[in-house]
């Protein structure tokens, strides 16, 4: 039996977040330039995308490119942008063929003008889609994201709009860049590193955390399969016994 007929399609994680990690290291153990890692790295997000929309996962979410990020060497950063564009130029067609809708969270402002107008031209043309939604993390950091939920909350209060008393998890929810995704399920992290580094820490709250260390630009359909089937294979008890549950 093939490692995807192993997975349960009845169970699948409707929320799958990847940290995409290790595409300079690969370069590096090839002897190459780190852009030429972050190439290879946009065939292994077609193959993860594809897959994940053949599997009939309803949402994933790529950290393509943290707040943190910036602060790399200029070139890269200029490159990475441009990379974005190039990417989202070509695979427009993928995203239509599969009915797949791009969404992108972050502080999107801050990117390049040609990157920021792409991504938007992409979501427009597939905000019908709806197979799955695949959502870009660009210029993204969790804690900036709290800080900008606490601020909007706190405005609200300020004007009257909402009072203290009725703030809870929803009304967090309702201010987050995440706003219309459901909670993670299930978050990857490729090349080893065993960290958050500052990616959905609310959303992630009780999902399940799987580490490999394949470097992203290898990773391939049949790696998604196998941290399926282990997602698959762990007991979810959300705070509850076992016996609960059953």
């Amino acid at each position: 039996m093939s490692r995807k007929d192993q997975i349960n399609t009845n169970k699948l994680p409707k929320h799958v977040a990847i940290i995409m990690d290790g595409n300079g290291r690969w370069a590096k153990q090839q002897g190459l330039l780190r852009v030429v890692g972050h190439e290879n790295g946009t065939k292994s997000v077609r193959q993860i995308v594809e897959a994940s929309a053949e599997l009939g996962i309803e949402n994933l979410t790529l950290y393509a490119f943290s707040t943190e990020n910036w602060n790399r060497p200029k070139l890269e950063v200029q490159t990475l942008m441009k990379l974005l564009v190039k990417s989202l130029k070509k695979e427009i067609k993928t995203l239509q063929d599969n009915n797949i809708r791009l969404n992108a969270i972050g502080n999107l402002n801050d990117l390049p003008g040609n990157a920021h107008s792409e991504l938007l031209e992409v979501m427009e043309r597939t905000k019908e889609n709806s197979r799955m939604t695949l959502t870009l993390a660009l210029s993204y950091g969790a804690r900036e994201e709290l800080v900008s939920v606490v601020k909007k909350i706190a405005d609200n209060v300020k004007n009257n709009i909402i009072s203290p008393e009725t703030i809870d998890e929803s009304i967090i929810n309702k201010h987050l860049y995440t706003q219309n995704l459901p909670d993670v399920d299930l978050l990857i992290r490729t090349s080893g590193e065993q960290r958050i580094s500052n990616f959905l820490l609310w959303q992630i709250a009780y999902a399940e955390l799987y580490f490999t260390d394949i470097l992203w630009p290898d990773f391939r359909k049949e790696d998604l399969y196998d941290a399926l089937i282990n997602y698959q294979n762990r007991e979810r008890r959300f705070g509850k016994t076992s016996e609960q549950l059953s």
